[in-house]
């Protein structure tokens, strides 16, 4: 407890670094463009319609509610993907404030996760409209669950990218093997397949993915009406806070040794 509560002392103390850095992060992404925050919606939305017309026509992928299948998967995983790749660049993009301000320096990783944060509730939006147009699909009130895999992911997110932008500081090639990696793990997520054409045994393993079992909840609620086990709960956050504690015990433990990489 006193760990966290020496966390939220300091980062009060930094507010206004902190809020500064998000108004930043926010209003760079849509800098120099015409459409600007509208892109935040319009983005995924030619994502979904390239991605739906590939599988659907090309492939024959028949499953129901293929749109908004596929939408919660994409929305969970680009969440996740534009989180973590935001926060593995957060210390070098921040390397000319860092050596200048006195400041924790997960303040600068924190936040950019709220700056993405942002742009993945505007993307939420046009998902909750595309359930309610989507002909046997509705609003309910388990969609009040959805809080809790969102909570998990941002929590995942932050503790993904402290591993990451610690190892950006001393090896630049981790971007590249990184691309690498979150590449393989989209097909890994079952984003545009159903995992029921596996063994009971493959779709179990698949919970083995964290990114996976967030979408799943996505789905089990939107599609299904269905709120997952107690067991599931405690499987999504056990992978948030594991993440997160090896993001703060490799930030602790190399701390000082990153500005000496800047």
């Amino acid at each position: 407890m006193s760990l966290v509560s020496s966390i939220v002392t300091r980062w009060w103390k930094y507010n206004f670094l902190f809020e500064e850095l998000v108004k930043r992060d926010f209003k760079k992404k849509y800098k120099r463009t015409v459409l600007g925050i509208i892109w935040s919606l319009l983005g995924p939305l030619l994502q979904l319609f390239v991605m739906a017309l590939v599988f659907t026509y090309f492939f024959g992928m028949q499953t129901e509610h293929f749109i908004v299948y596929m939408f919660s998967g994409l929305l969970v995983f680009n969440y996740f993907k534009e989180a973590t790749n935001g926060g593995m660049q957060a210390l070098i993009v921040n390397a000319s404030i860092i050596t200048k301000v006195s400041a924790p320096k997960y303040i600068y990783l924190l936040s950019k996760n709220v700056s993405v944060l942002l742009n993945f509730v505007l993307t939420l939006i046009v998902f909750f409209l595309f359930v309610i147009i989507e002909p046997g699909l509705s609003f309910h009130p388990r969609f009040l669950f959805l809080l809790f895999p969102i909570m998990c992911l941002l929590l995942f997110n932050i503790g993904v990218g402290m591993v990451l932008s610690a190892f950006y500081v001393f090896f630049r090639d981790t971007q590249y093997l990184y691309d690498i990696f979150t590449m393989l793990l989209m097909w890994m997520s079952a984003i545009f397949y159903p995992v029921s054409q596996f063994s009971p045994l493959i779709q179990r393993l698949f919970v083995l993915n964290p990114i996976y079992a967030y979408i799943q909840y996505f789905r089990l609620i939107v599609l299904y009406r269905h709120v997952p086990s107690f067991a599931y709960h405690l499987i999504c956050a056990t992978y948030a806070i594991a993440a997160l504690l090896m993001g703060f015990w490799i930030y602790k433990r190399y701390n000082y040794r990153f500005i000496y990489y800047m």
